[in-house]
């Protein structure tokens, strides 16, 4: 299903799944209510992002392979329990145990078994699960999982379609058809709906995997630079939560995109329009001047990614004054 057509009766079909969700969500009162780390003060429904998860049930029904039904065992499995986990919550055991499992079906079909060290595939499991959760604790305003989802998509088609295909072209269009579509509900001031777990963790399930499959074709890991603005603001989030020695499994308000809209008062929606823009930018960079500069150009960024993190700090001195006067 390449034609336009066949995007548009995904388009549909994945509109009226949403508009299901909803009523189910109503239904049943699954909610999103505000708490210390939240940065809205309203309720909302929870668990809109389970359109990636229909999305991928969608790609397994009009192109069913062994393949496809590895993949969609995987997102199944972690989006399955990250849904529960939205309604009751879960310990941190069954979440990793599951976790575990979906990304040995993202392993399995990428061929990474028998063919790397098990040292290599320990650390594999470390750094793709890290991906996978530092990209939920990346959702906290409206629009920046669905934006910032669409940019690293759409940078990793360009490469899909012009350097070489690593996987079905479809397989990177329906996630994309369904960020416009929980978009649509999202990208607004008063938001009609929340990724909820489901939805930030099946996406990453669903990025880390086409990461993956491309890293390993490539043999190239220059790819995860595609995730560098969300891997930055991550990392050094933990590592200030670290210093100042408090608990970074507890909810906090210290990414650099939460000091924006909450301490800065910047609309979310421009907030995430920043964070799109400036991967786009940075993932653009490495497709074109890798080829010249290799690992240069990544050098170069990482650096002025750090550096455009460390104006958070200069932020939160500032409202420390205003407050004190």
């Amino acid at each position: 299903m390449g034609t336009l057509l066949s995007f548009v009766v995904v388009l549909v079909l994945l509109l009226a799944a949403e508009l299901f969700y909803f009523r189910i969500a109503d239904r049943f009162n699954i909610i999103d209510k505000p708490n210390e780390r939240s940065s809205h003060n309203y309720i909302t429904i929870r668990g809109g992002g389970i359109i990636w998860w229909v999305a991928a049930l969608l790609f397994l029904l009009f192109h069913f392979s062994s393949q496809g039904l590895w993949f969609f065992t995987g997102i199944t499995l972690i989006a399955g329990v990250s849904f529960v986990d939205d309604i009751v919550s879960l310990g941190q055991r069954v979440r990793l145990l599951f976790h575990l499992l979906a990304m040995s079906c993202a392993f399995y079909l990428a061929g990474v078994f028998g063919i790397y060290p098990w040292w290599a595939i320990v650390i594999g499991y470390i750094v793709f699960i890290g991906i996978v959760n530092a990209y939920n604790f990346m959702d906290g305003i409206n629009g920046i999982t669905g934006l910032y989802s669409i940019a690293v998509l759409a940078s990793l088609q360009y490469v899909n379609l012009t350097y070489g295909s690593f996987v079905h072209p479809d397989l990177i269009w329906y996630p994309m058809l369904a960020s416009v579509v929980f978009l649509f509900f999202n990208f607004r001031k008063r938001a009609r709906c929340f990724a909820g777990d489901v939805g930030s963790v099946a996406i990453a399930f669903w990025i880390v995997t086409l990461l993956l499959l491309l890293i390993v074709k490539t043999e190239n890991l220059i790819w995860l630079g595609f995730l560098m603005v969300y891997g930055v603001d991550a990392v050094m989030t933990i590592v200030h939560r670290l210093y100042l020695k408090q608990n970074i499994m507890e909810a906090h308000r210290l990414h650099f995109y939460q000091i924006l809209a909450n301490e800065r008062k910047m609309p979310h929606r421009v907030v995430s329009v920043i964070y799109f823009t400036v991967q786009l930018l940075c993932s653009a960079l490495i497709i074109f001047l890798y080829p010249v500069m290799g690992w240069g150009i990544f050098v170069i960024l990482l650096p002025l990614l750090m550096g455009l993190y460390l104006l958070k700090f200069r932020m939160m001195d500032d409202k420390r004054i205003a407050d004190a006067d």
